[in-house]
């Protein structure tokens, strides 16, 4: 590591920090999680190790940091299968380490078999804990009934004390996060239209520039992706949330998400195709679109653009429906308008040809789209 990247690593730290102290988002609940794991942890210890001296009083605050997940109903789930899979190696070890007296024998048996039920599909993603669950048995000296008793004791007491401390204490929410990445992947479908719209009515025509805001639409498909992803989060980050019951406020994660994701797909979908249909054109030389063609079809790009800001807004802020009924009728009537003209204009260059109605299709199926959205 040299003195360079260490800087930035300090950099970067110190802008966490500020943006965590600044107000509430990302950086700020990631913080907040990391300290309620270290109380979890703490208060596990303090009670199975200072208080009770439990005889294997570790396992405690190591299953309670881990279930301090990001979503409550994450915790309770993986809190189960945790238990279910450390009792599972905890039996099969004592048993087999009781049968043998042997310890090196009784891993070489014990093993294998632990392996095979962590690869259980109820188990999940907490399977291995079946195999570490038998090592701590064979591997802290002698193999009694009462150690592994006391194991799965404070096994549950941990979980008890991660699940209790992550549903009390500021339960997470990404409410905030779903809307953040909604609306960022919208402004940036708007932004990359406008741009494809500008460089089209300016007469550009440039492989270049072409393959730059092609780019960038292959990079919303990205966005997208994210956005499912924290609506997915969001919505099961409601499930068992006291925070919520405690201000008597559920918000709905209703219809209206799962509807943006679909649009803001399509819209990544044939943004993609429009500037693939700009770029391959420019790439292979083909003819640019005449003047008066170019300005039309970048009229429709920009109340495409238009279309779909009033669309996040009228979802998530203004609810301005209104306007996007309306927007949505004009973009119908620029498309015809568009059609018309690409019939008077048609030719028989065959390349002509192909980049009209490629760019006549994508418009048409995002018009069509937008048009669901909007009713």
């Amino acid at each position: 590591m040299t003195w360079q990247s260490l800087g930035r690593d300090l950099l970067d730290a110190a802008r966490w920090i500020r943006a965590a102290c600044a107000g509430p988002g990302r950086e700020r609940d990631l913080t907040v999680q990391a300290l309620k794991g270290a109380l979890a942890a703490w208060v596990a210890w303090a009670v199975a190790g200072w208080w009770l001296h439990a005889p294997v009083a570790f396992v405690a605050p190591w299953v309670a940091v881990v279930l301090v997940e990001s979503t409550v109903y994450r915790s309770i789930a993986h809190g189960l299968q945790q238990l279910a899979a450390i009792a599972a190696g905890t039996v099969v070890a004592t048993v087999i380490g009781l049968l043998l007296h042997d310890t090196v024998v009784a891993m070489a048996v014990v093993l294998p078999l632990a392996m095979l039920l962590g690869q259980w599909g109820r188990l999940g993603s907490h399977g291995i804990y079946a195999a570490t669950g038998a090592l701590f048995v064979l591997t802290n000296g002698s193999v009694t009934v009462a150690t592994s008793a006391a194991r799965l004791g404070e096994s549950l007491f941990g979980a008890v004390v991660g699940i209790a401390v992550n549903a009390l204490i500021r339960p997470p929410l990404y409410l905030r996060d779903s809307k953040a990445v909604l609306r960022d992947a919208t402004e940036e479908a708007h932004d990359i239209l406008r741009a494809v719209a500008d460089g089209l009515a300016e007469g550009r025509w440039d492989a270049e520039e072409a393959g730059v805001w092609h780019d960038r639409a292959l990079r919303l498909r990205q966005q997208v992706e994210e956005a499912h992803s924290a609506v997915g989060w969001s919505r099961e980050s409601l499930r068992g949330n006291l925070r919520l019951r405690r201000t008597g406020t559920v918000p709905a994660m209703g219809k209206e998400y799962d509807d943006a994701v679909v649009v803001l797909d399509c819209a990544a979908v044939h943004t993609a195709g429009v500037t693939r249909t700009v770029l391959e054109a420019a790439a292979e030389g083909r003819t640019a679109p005449r003047p008066e063609l170019a300005r039309r079809y970048a009229e429709f790009l920009c109340r495409t653009a238009h279309a779909l800001w009033l669309y996040s807004h009228s979802r998530f802020t203004d609810e301005r429906y209104d306007e996007l009924h309306e927007a949505v009728a004009d973009l119908r009537e620029t498309l015809q308008e568009l059609r018309r003209d690409l019939v008077r204009s048609v030719t028989d260059d065959p390349d002509e040809l192909a980049t009209y109605g490629a760019l006549l299709a994508q418009a048409h199926r995002l018009a069509d789209q937008l048009a669901v959205s909007g009713s």
